[in-house]
């Protein structure tokens, strides 16, 4: 078996055997160097250099969750969460037009944090912490917040070419597929990725109204990161300047220096040199900021290091033209097949944008022999990068929601964020795709 497969679907199939995703990333990375021939030894150097890669991530949400942590002891997440489950009806779900508003806040700040606002995931833990126990109270289902806020953060860079969706879309897909061989002037890049973003509308509908539109209980218990002064401190006008001004320069900065670990360590500074958080306190806040959000760096660590080793076996381009012998010639079948493997991969790699430049360079022969016109070429290629990114254990668009929902313990990352973000979007945005292949 191809080792890139073999060490994907032993850390999927570990991951949802409850084994815990950093160990599920080490012993999948093993598998598939020592099944590729690498060697012990030059497997686990290998996983080191690519854990290098990782720690400039790591620290960034380190820094992240610090920030996050100085807004709340400001009090203003707070004192929004508590306006907002004021007005709750009761704990049974009747929340009305209030519900609903909430639902389309998470949707709108998850769209905006790619493309109007490029902060990424850098929102969901400012946002979704103190909101929780207003979705408590109206018995929402977290696995339905984990798949609108995975909707908001694929779809939009997949479809919108502004923000991250520039980079996806323009800088990454179609300048690989120009230097492959393919001239993609004049091509309306949305119009390619078009049907393969209905497929993601289609998803996120069917989470709405069908799977998680019955209320789930939860107990209202503390958030991480949070202790009883912060839930009990006033709100002045004084500090809502403060952290008005600290969210403002931390964002940006992170565009101005392309930095969130910038961004991120200027806010904190705003909220001290404000003394909204004490002096003798800042070590105490900085402290529970890197707690919340350690878990989610460890991850994104050992992922870096379970992409280079896969990348280092050889084997993904191996994966790609063995594929390749399954086509027999028919479109249909070739097109379901680069999307397939394109899955496999970003599942494993965890990140939609190292996938493009991987695939890209044998998707566009295998694409152009088989008669597909350039935009079927850029919408196979496109979803095939997307495909995974929802429903990875390890990719950000899953860790994100996970850190935010988690924040009392009561979401599991695996049961409730991977299983559901997979099989809402991954689904549908395959057969999407298959049909743009084919249409276009």
């Amino acid at each position: 078996m191809n080792a890139v497969v073999l060490a994907v679907l032993i850390m999927l199939v570990l991951s949802f055997a409850r084994v815990h995703v950093v160990i599920s990333l080490i012993i999948g990375a093993l598998v598939g160097g020592l099944v590729a021939g690498m060697g012990l030894q030059p497997t686990m150097q290998s996983f080191t250099a690519g854990i290098a890669n990782g720690a400039s991530i790591a620290l960034s949400y380190a820094l992240l969750g610090a920030f996050a942590v100085a807004i709340a002891h400001s009090g203003l997440p707070q004192a929004f969460a508590r306006a907002v489950v004021s007005r709750a009806q009761d704990k049974r779900g009747r929340g009305g037009w209030l519900k609903w508003a909430l639902l389309g806040i998470v949707l709108v700040a998850a769209i905006m944090s790619q493309n109007l606002v490029p902060i990424h995931i850098a929102f969901i833990p400012l946002l979704i912490p103190p909101l929780l126990i207003a979705f408590n109270r109206f018995g929402v289902d977290r696995r339905l917040i984990a798949c609108i806020l995975t909707f908001g953060l694929v779809t939009t860079y997949m479809y919108l070419p502004y923000g991250f969706g520039n980079v996806f879309l323009n800088e990454i897909l179609l300048k690989n597929i120009n230097t492959a061989g393919l001239d993609t002037a004049g091509l309306n890049i949305m119009h390619a990725m078009g049907i393969p973003a209905l497929g993601m509308v289609a998803g996120l509908l069917i989470a709405i109204f069908v799977s998680y539109r019955r209320p789930r209980e939860y107990a209202d218990l503390p958030v991480a990161g949070e202790d009883a002064s912060d839930a009990a401190t006033p709100v002045s006008a004084y500090k809502i300047v403060v952290a008005l001004a600290a969210i403002v320069l931390a964002l940006v900065i992170q565009i101005w220096a392309d930095s969130l670990l910038l961004g991120a360590l200027v806010g904190f500074s705003i909220f001290v040199a404000g003394r909204v958080v004490r002096w003798r306190e800042s070590d105490a806040v900085f402290n529970r900021g890197i707690q919340m959000m350690a878990m989610i760096g460890f991850i994104m660590i050992a992922a870096q290091g379970f992409a280079q080793v896969m990348k280092d076996t050889g084997q993904v381009d191996s994966l790609v033209t063995s594929s390749a012998a399954l086509f027999a010639g028919s479109k249909p079948i070739g097109a379901f097949v680069m999307l397939l493997v394109g899955l496999l991969v970003t599942m494993g790699i965890g990140s939609s944008f190292s996938t493009l430049p991987i695939i890209t360079t044998i998707y566009v022969p295998l694409c152009l022999s088989l008669g597909f016109s350039p935009l079927a070429t850029v919408s196979i290629i496109g979803t095939a990068g997307a495909l995974g990114d929802a429903g990875s254990p390890a990719s950000d668009s899953t860790l994100g929601p996970t850190s935010g929902l988690n924040a009392d313990g009561q979401h599991d990352h695996i049961r409730d964020t991977v299983i559901p973000t997979f099989l809402h979007y991954n689904i549908p945005l395959l057969a999407a795709g298959w049909v743009a292949a084919l249409v276009l």
